[in-house]
Parts: C-alpha cells; sequence; structure tokens
C-alpha cells in the first residue's frame, strides 16, 4: 500500500474513530506482529544477519520496515510450515536459510525444494537485511 492509501486509510480510521462512542483516547494495544528476522546468507553454519520488525505500527530495525510489514500482512500464509502431505518439487534454491520468531510465530525457511522456494519468495522482502 503506498503512501496515498496508507494517509487515506488513517483518514477513514480517524473519522470512524470520532464517530459515537465513549473511548478511551490512546492506542495501548500491542503490534500486530513485534518479530525477530535471523537470515544465514551461506548456510546454518554461517555467519547471521539479524533484524527486528513491528506491524502496526511499522517500525523496527529492519531496513524497510514498511514494505516489510506489508509484504508480512499480505503472505501470513507463508510463515506456515508446509503440510507434510503436499508434494513438492525437488529443486534446490540455495543454502540460505532464515527464522522469524516473535509473541506466536515460530517460522523456519530454507530453499531446499519448491515449496519451501515459495514461502521464501513470499516473504522476500521481510528476509531482506543488509550486511553488517
Amino acid at each position: 500500500m503506498g503512501l496515498v492509501g496508507r494517509v487515506g486509510l488513517l483518514l477513514v480510521l480517524a473519522l470512524a474513530a470520532g464517530c459515537g462512542g465513549t473511548e478511551a483516547v490512546g492506542d495501548d494495544r500491542a503490534p500486530r506482529y513485534d518479530v525477530t528476522i535471523v537470515y544465514w546468507p551461506t548456510g546454518a553454519s554461517g555467519e547471521s544477519l539479524q533484524a527486528t520488525l513491528t506491524c502496526d505500527p511499522d517500525g523496527g530495525t529492519h531496513p524497510d520496515p514498511n514494505g516489510a510489514c506489508d509484504t508480512l500482512l499480505e503472505n501470513e500464509d507463508a510463515l506456515e510450515p508446509v503440510a507434510g502431505d503436499v508434494a513438492c518439487t525437488q529443486i534446490y534454491g540455495g543454502d540460505q536459510v532464515a527464522t522469524i520468531t516473535g509473541a506466536g510465530v515460530q517460522a523456519s525457511l530454507s530453499r531446499t525444494n519448491g515449496c519451501e522456494i515459495a514461502r521464501w519468495d513470499a516473504l522476500a522482502d521481510v528476509l531482506v537485511l543488509p550486511d553488517e
């Protein structure tokens, strides 16, 4: 969602919040996601890169929290492991591995077969971390 879309959404939410009710002012809700991303570019035995990411509100040490949160929210199903009864193409995509962990999230990602590559690709914007 671009800047114009976010501004429009915020305007709609602000108008809706002003319609009736006696709710307390302020936002005490927890972020939708509060996760740590660890990425091993050369495999689990190599050096790792790490970032934090919070979504709704977007923030953390991730280089692009807005883009990463958009990707995460649009591809939440990719956080779930591939079901054991699914046939996956035996294509090897590389040594890269990553984890996304936080409250209610425990995802391990790799590029070991077609199903895992599809999960990886769906979450690619979340997994992009700069070299430290």
